[in-house]
């Protein structure tokens, strides 16, 4: 069989419908340099409660070409625009609309809750600035990686291009990093002015995060809670050992085990 080109998408978005508008509408958002399978069997189980469920492919992934560069162009404006218009779809698939991501995908899910009229939305370990790193050097470090050059980083420096699974990317581009962290500051910047759009939020907090802030997530739930009432909910999953990915079942099948019942009755209560 033929190698496919690099720019080939073995990993497309994923739509699960049940032949017409439903009563419910989920969207789930993956994490930077996964794919729409990292939420596919969690997605089944939604489906599986009468929801049409649809799972974007985030820009510039799911290139059959594990260590394409195509996440290099990445940019702030193409992540805010993939939102908005997956919000748009996601109106025509059912009444009501449920946003849920992970990571930067939870990121994401949080700016539409800023942003759009969504019926509820639930940002599961948001990538709203790193673990240890305090908000303002978070800016900085920022600022200082989109002035140098755009470096590509194994996540495991050790297995590298041998890390599983096979739908994700093994490294990511310093670049990248930086773009979703300008969609953080200026989710930010907007929440300090304006009350969030969506009727419902919940942001979903890994009691042992190792990789993502949970202090900035708190700190955006503070700046909602100044403007809202009784709209946002912080949930803390305690119970689990270090770690960060909880939802990619091909990682860690025992970890989402025991995630995904609380995560259900979150996006779906």
């Amino acid at each position: 069989m033929p190698t496919p080109p690099s720019g080939f998408i073995s990993n497309p978005s994923i739509l699960l419908t049940h032949g017409q508008r439903a009563p419910k509408a989920v969207v789930l958002l993956h994490g930077l340099t996964a794919s729409p399978e990292q939420f596919s069997t969690f997605g089944r189980l939604l489906f599986d409660r009468g929801a049409n469920v649809l799972i974007p492919r985030l820009p510039h992934h799911g290139h059959s070409d594990r260590l394409t560069t195509a996440l290099e162009a990445l940019t702030a404006e193409e992540l805010e625009e993939f939102a908005r218009s997956t919000v748009e779809r996601a109106r025509e698939l059912g009444e009501r609309v449920i946003v849920a991501g992970f990571s930067v995908g939870g990121l994401l899910a949080a700016w539409i809750a800023q942003n759009h009229a969504v019926d509820r939305a639930v940002s599961i370990a948001p990538f709203l600035g790193i673990n240890g790193l305090p908000h303002v050097a978070g800016f900085h470090a920022m600022r200082l990686a989109l002035r140098l050059p755009n470096r590509f980083m194994w996540w495991d420096p050790v297995l590298r291009e041998r890390q599983m699974p096979a739908h994700g990317y093994p490294r990511y581009p310093t670049h990248a990093i930086a773009q979703a962290y300008r969609v953080a500051l200026g989710l930010f910047d907007a929440a300090r002015i304006t009350a969030p759009l969506a009727h419902e939020i919940a942001l979903v907090l890994n009691a042992s995060e190792t990789t993502v802030s949970n202090r900035s997530a708190r700190r955006l739930a503070r700046l909602w809670d100044a403007r809202t009432q009784g709209v946002v909910e912080t949930h803390r999953l305690a119970g689990l050992p270090p770690s960060h990915d909880i939802i990619e079942p091909l990682r860690s099948p025992e970890l989402v085990a025991f995630v995904y019942p609380q995560l259900l009755d979150l996006v779906d209560p």
